[in-house]
């Protein structure tokens, strides 16, 4: 399970809204002056998100302090779609345009039209599934638990309902 900590700042019926703070792991890594990505992830920390999260929970409210998880599975399936899929697609209509014929069909080289359309209908298979799985409760970010705020801090509400 891949967990974030955050506030929530809106609530509504079966799910909340969480605000969380994004972090970075350059400060522990040893090559993060010679890294590109250090640079970059120097850019966002501290910038906010939110997500919405599934919770059954009547107890929360806003201003809460929560644990918001996601199965790794989820996510490594939804990279694999997203990303992965329609290149495979790409380079498997390319592939198959190459393998024609240069005299079967006119324009010679089919590579290039093979392999754009190979990627659009990845793209297209992305969509259909977003569309069919997209009330999966199992694809979506849920509440894990509420954290107690420590003591001494005041937290400021800004929410909305």
């Amino acid at each position: 399970m891949i967990e974030e900590t955050g506030r929530i700042v809106a609530t509504e019926t079966g799910a909340v809204w969480v605000e969380t703070i994004r972090h970075t792991a350059c400060q522990s890594c040893s090559a993060r002056k010679g890294c590109g990505h250090s640079l970059m992830d120097s850019q966002r920390a501290g910038a906010r998100a939110r997500v919405r999260a599934m919770s059954d929970d009547p107890s929360l409210a806003c201003g809460d302090q929560v644990v918001v998880g996601i199965p790794e599975g989820a996510l490594v399936r939804g990279a694999v779609m997203l990303y992965l899929m329609p290149l495979v697609l790409m380079f498997a209509a390319a592939l198959l345009g190459a393998a024609l014929p240069a005299g079967a069909l006119p324009g010679g080289d089919l590579s290039a039209p093979f392999g754009v359309a190979g990627l659009a209908i990845g793209f297209l298979i992305n969509r259909w599934y977003s569309h069919t799985h997209a009330s999966d409760p199992r694809l979506h970010p849920q509440v894990m638990r509420k954290v107690e705020p420590a003591p001494m801090v005041q937290t400021v509400s800004l929410c909305h309902h």
